[in-house]
């Protein structure tokens, strides 16, 4: 009876995925011809490119990933049929921009359409659903995750997706990416970093004195209330006047602007899944288990080092996690006020009206925080895993 049930859910699922996927095929655009990076563009949708071989054979495996998706009881096959799809997207879509571009034309720009992002969001929840059904051990769940990040690798290394507008724009600003990715990376690991020596501390004292917790959890809460702007905004003012008046600050680069009211901003917001998680991780230990060591003579801290953070380990990693993608995505706010990363690039974008500029800001975004939150599932599940 369990398994009809899961093979009708299953169904559900591979219908709506299937349904959206044939709409976003039929309706949408899957390529925009422009004549520059401004332009609205021609759209051109699937049907209209069934003269490319490539979109022949896109059509061809798209077909057969909906029928494996609806029909086919092993997981393995899905995954496999899916895959083929995928690369056949990405292939397809790359060759498409190729054959439109002029030759030896700068100014034009190939931009996929709805219709590709929907069907590579699409292809990529069928894979991830036979992923699941596969049943993966944690670190194959991150294999995966390389060999797929391999597989677009050869893509863009093979000079495939050349033709596409995002290409084009990271051409004629490769420094400058590879720039604000390092600072993207280092203000959303250095919130985390800063958020884990002063969150956990609170947290085990939130635990040790109850009569504090609610009104720590109320304020960092409240601080989680403010929305990011506003608290750059705020941050800007106080940070400002210690750089004017105090020199030394104004040297070790503290300012009213840029990376200093973003790293305070995302610290605070980074302060509450974790101390809340290191509260939660440790009031979920047995208190039998504090009792026998406390019997055996073992001091308080022999206790929280050698058996409350070991046990309570996996939830506060869990608040780990949420707060590094929470810093991934709020990063990109920081680019307003002088923070850099990959926000730079979508708000140049929107300000240029250049939407391929903005997805040059967007995507690896996406990629990061995603890439993240499975490294840091792998690693909870292979901690709990080891546990039990």
């Amino acid at each position: 009876m369990e398994e009809t049930l899961a093979v009708r859910k299953l169904d559900r699922l591979g219908l709506v995925l299937v349904a959206a996927g044939s709409i976003a095929a039929a309706l949408l655009p899957f390529i925009y011809v422009k004549a520059n990076r401004i332009a609205s563009g021609k759209p051109m949708l699937l049907t209209q490119l069934l003269d490319h071989p490539s979109i022949i054979i896109l059509a061809i495996l798209l077909v057969a990933t909906a029928f494996a998706t609806l029909f086919a009881k092993s997981a393995p096959l899905r995954l496999a049929i899916a895959t083929l799809g995928l690369a056949a997207l990405v292939a397809a879509i790359g060759l498409v921009a190729a054959a439109f571009t002029p030759p030896n034309s700068n100014a034009a720009r190939m931009t996929p359409g709805g219709g590709f992002w929907v069907l590579f969001a699409v292809v990529g929840l069928i894979i991830s659903d036979a992923l699941v059904k596969v049943r993966l051990t944690p670190w194959m769940r991150v294999a995966a995750l390389i060999g797929y990040t391999a597989l677009l690798a050869g893509c863009l290394s093979s000079g495939l997706l050349d033709s596409l507008s995002i290409m084009k724009e990271f051409a004629t600003r490769s420094a400058q990416f590879w720039s604000e990715a390092v600072a993207h990376s280092l203000l959303a690991l250095g919130s985390l970093a800063i958020a884990i020596v002063v969150g956990l501390p609170l947290g085990i004292f939130c635990f040790w004195v109850p009569k504090l917790r609610a009104a720590v959890l109320q304020g960092l809460s409240l601080i989680q209330t403010i929305p990011s702007l506003a608290l750059f905004g705020i941050l800007m003012l106080p940070l400002g006047y210690i750089a004017t008046h105090v020199p030394l600050a104004a040297d070790l680069g503290i300012r009213g602007i840029g990376t200093a009211p973003a790293l305070i901003a995302l610290v605070l917001y980074s302060l509450l899944p974790i101390v809340a998680n290191t509260v939660v991780g440790l009031e979920g230990v047995d208190p039998s288990v504090r009792d026998a060591a406390a019997g055996m003579g073992l001091t308080r801290r022999q206790i929280l080092t050698g058996i409350d953070m070991p046990l309570a380990f996996p939830v506060i990693l869990t608040g780990i996690r949420i707060v590094l993608v929470q810093a991934i995505g709020l990063v990109t706010i920081a680019a307003l006020i002088g923070g850099g990363g990959f926000g730079i690039f979508i708000f140049q974008g929107l300000g240029q009206t250049a939407m391929d500029l903005v997805m040059l800001g967007a995507v690896p975004t996406v990629f990061f925080a995603f890439s993240s939150a499975v490294i840091l599932d792998a690693v909870i599940d292979s901690i709990r895993g080891s546990a039990a």
